[in-house]
């Protein structure tokens, strides 16, 4: 079963990883998703979506290769994997797609990034 999707669409304490960049990153994650649900054929939205996602994703993996993260290869796989789902992406996007970002994003923090609080 996965987790609740929030709404209104937005970061809350429950997704905390207490590293504070992470934490910043993750909340601009949430507003990318956010304003391309809100306007789903604006396409500066989308392409600002998946900018924030590579570039977090990349800091994040260097979190983990700096601290020798036991996971590191299955978390980046996941990464790469959603990163080639929306960097595919045309505006407009449906609501399906809307669903599986939400979903996805929720669901990644709480059940894969949750593995690495303490670890980086």
């Amino acid at each position: 079963m996965g987790e609740k999707i929030p709404e209104p669409f937005c970061w809350d304490a429950s997704f905390e990883v207490f590293y504070a960049q992470l934490d910043t990153e993750h909340k601009g994650l949430f507003k990318g998703v956010f304003d391309v649900a809100a306007d789903k054929g604006n396409a500066g939205a989308l392409a600002h979506l998946v900018k924030v996602v590579v570039d977090h994703f990349a800091y994040e993996e260097g979190q983990m290769k700096k601290a020798n993260y036991e996971n590191f290869d299955s978390h980046k796989k996941l990464h790469e994997e959603f990163v080639g789902k929306i960097k595919g992406l045309k505006a407009p996007v449906d609501d399906a797609t809307v669903h599986f970002a939400k979903d996805w994003l929720v669901n990644h923090i709480k059940k894969i990034d949750f593995k690495y609080k303490g670890k980086l």
